[in-house]
């Protein structure tokens, strides 16, 4: 197989996991602003990889970025309720309430996820929100092509490769000393639009979290 159809098809894998691009979504200053949270803990880096249950393919990669605010960069993601202000694929206002939600929203009867934690500087925690701040929408079944050419970027992280695969960025996330590894299995339907319906409402009806 050449090199264009090797693409084609690493993109054909990822298609029915990364979701459309989120160009239309762009929140106010405003409500950027308003939604704008730090958290109190270390600088850090957190990737989500989601796991096809059956197959173990990896299906979806994404980061959590906490510096001088904590966002979720999730590119050609999904996971997009009302509550939450997002530009593109940045995702902000992540408290724990919602770091948490996002979580659980991807840990489906057919899906679990991966979640790793990395301390890092302050310093590589603001590159990272500055990169993921300037991306545009990211093209659909691109989420790990994106993921992984950001971190490439940080300071300490030069060595990872630029993958198609969500496992395989995890595999190499994994290695990097000091990095922290959670499963989340769940047996929620697979239809994510009723989690996130009812983060909404939970939200609309005054729950913790939303950007606060």
């Amino acid at each position: 197989m050449d090199r264009r159809g090797f693409i084609a098809g690493a993109g054909a894998l990822a298609l029915s996991a990364c979701g459309t691009p989120n160009a239309s979504r762009y929140a106010s200053d405003e409500a950027v602003a308003r939604a704008a949270y730090r958290d109190p803990g270390p600088t850090a880096l957190t990737l989500f990889t989601m796991i096809n249950r059956r197959s173990q393919a990896g299906a979806h990669s994404s980061l959590m970025i906490s510096g001088s605010q904590r966002i979720i960069f999730d590119p050609a993601g999904s996971v997009r309720p009302d509550a939450i202000a997002t530009r593109h694929d940045v995702l902000f206002g992540i408290t724990p309430y919602i770091a948490e939600f996002y979580a659980r929203a991807h840990a489906r009867r057919s899906f679990y996820a991966v979640i790793q934690y990395h301390q890092v500087s302050p310093e590589v925690a603001e590159k990272a929100l500055r990169l993921a701040l300037a991306e545009p929408a990211a093209a659909q079944a691109y989420c790990t092509i994106k993921t992984s050419g950001l971190l490439r970027q940080l300071p300490g992280f030069e060595s990872i490769n630029v993958t198609w695969y969500p496992d395989k960025l995890a595999d190499q996330f994994g290695t990097f000393p000091g990095t922290q590894t959670r499963t989340l299995i769940e047996d929620d339907d697979d239809d994510k639009s009723i989690a996130i319906s009812r983060f909404d409402a939970q939200v609309a009806q005054g729950a913790q979290g939303a950007g606060q």
